[in-house]
C-alpha cells in the first residue's frame, strides 16, 4: 500500500507549510459529510533545468474555475498557486512528484455554502495511478452522471463516489478497471482517465459534454496532430469498441497507460504496434522537456 506521508513530510495548509502529521481538519466540515470539495491532479517532472511542473498554469486555472462552481472561493492566484507547489516540492526534496491541491469546506451541518474555505496541497512519489502496463479492462454497469444534475467538468470530491463503486465492482470480477457509458448509453471515459480507441489509422475518443475534459486528453491531440495522425470526437455506442487496433487511458495521474483488452476482448494489434504506443513515447519525451510546455494543441 502507497504510504503517502511520513514524519518528515511538509504540506501547505491554509497558508502555512506544516508537517502532513501535524495538520487538523474539522470532522463537521461539509466536505467531509456531503462531498463539497474540489482537488486537480498535477505532476512535477524531472528535467535537464530541474523540477518542471507540467501545464501548471492550465491546472491551476482549472483548479480554481472548479471551486468558484462549488461556491469554494479561494484568495490565490494562480501565479501564487504556482510558486506555492514549487516550493512544497523544494521543501520535501522532490524532482518528480505528483501533486493534489485541494479546497474543502469549513464545519456546516447544513446544505449552504460555506462562508470560509480551506486550501491543502500535498506531493508524493507516484509512479502511475493504474500500476500495470497494460490493462484488461469492462464496460461498467455504472453510468457516468448526467451533466444536468450538476458540472461533470469539475473534479468535484463527491463525484468520484462513481469511480469507486465502478473500479470496486470491475476489480471484483478480474478486470483492472472499467469503461463507464454515459446516460444516453455512448462510450464516455475510465473511471479516473480519458479513453481513446484506434481503428483504421484514426485515433476516437469521446465528446464533451458528459466527460470530463483533461489535459492530457488535450496534449494528446497535439502530439497526434505532430504524428499526421486524426483524431475523431464524436458518440461510440460499446458495440463500436469491436474488433479495435488498440486503445489507452490518458490523465494526469494514469498518464498513458495501454489497454490490452475489451471484456475480454484483445485489441487487434500489438501495443508496441500502435498508434497508442507512439503517443505514450512522444509523451515521455514531452512531459520531461520543460520547453515544450507550450506544445501546439487544440
Amino acid at each position: 500500500m502507497l504510504k503517502y506521508y511520513d514524519k518528515n513530510t511538509v504540506i501547505f495548509h491554509n497558508g502555512e507549510f506544516v508537517k502532513a502529521e501535524e495538520a487538523k481538519a474539522d470532522l463537521f466540515s461539509q466536505s467531509l459529510h456531503y462531498g463539497n470539495g474540489v482537488f486537480d491532479a498535477v505532476r512535477a517532472y524531472d528535467t535537464a533545468l530541474g523540477p518542471h511542473i507540467f501545464k501548471a498554469k492550465e491546472h491551476y486555472t482549472r483548479f480554481l474555475e472548479a471551486a468558484k462552481t462549488m461556491h469554494l472561493d479561494l484568495p490565490y492566484s494562480v501565479d501564487e498557486l504556482v510558486g506555492i507547489t514549487y516550493q512544497l516540492l523544494e521543501e520535501n526534496g522532490f524532482t518528480d512528484a505528483y501533486v493534489r491541491p485541494l479546497v474543502y469546506a469549513s464545519a456546516n451541518m447544513d446544505l449552504t455554502p460555506t462562508k470560509t474555505h480551506n486550501l491543502f496541497i500535498a506531493a508524493w512519489r507516484w509512479d502511475k495511478f493504474l500500476g500495470k502496463d497494460l490493462l484488461d479492462i469492462t464496460i461498467s454497469k455504472y453510468t457516468r452522471p448526467s451533466p444536468y444534475s450538476f458540472n461533470v467538468e469539475a473534479k468535484i470530491s463527491g463525484h468520484y463516489i462513481n469511480s469507486i463503486v465502478s473500479i470496486a465492482e470491475a476489480k471484483d470480477r478480474g478486470f483492472d478497471d472499467a469503461l463507464l457509458l454515459d446516460v444516453e448509453g455512448y462510450v464516455a471515459e475510465g473511471t479516473g482517465a480519458n479513453f481513446f480507441f484506434e481503428k483504421g489509422g484514426k485515433l476516437y475518443t469521446s465528446q464533451k459534454g458528459h466527460i470530463y475534459p483533461g489535459i492530457t486528453r488535450n496534449v494528446v491531440f497535439g502530439i497526434a496532430k505532430s504524428l499526421g495522425v486524426e483524431v475523431v470526437e464524436g458518440q461510440f455506442k460499446p458495440e463500436d469498441l469491436k474488433d479495435i487496433d488498440g486503445a489507452f487511458f490518458t490523465g494526469t495521474a494514469a498518464q498513458i497507460t495501454g489497454i490490452s483488452s475489451i471484456d475480454r476482448q484483445p485489441m487487434k494489434k500489438n501495443w508496441e504496434d500502435t498508434i497508442g504506443c507512439e503517443v505514450f513515447e512522444k509523451y515521455r519525451q514531452f512531459v520531461t522537456q520543460s520547453e515544450y510546455d507550450n506544445y501546439s494543441i487544440i
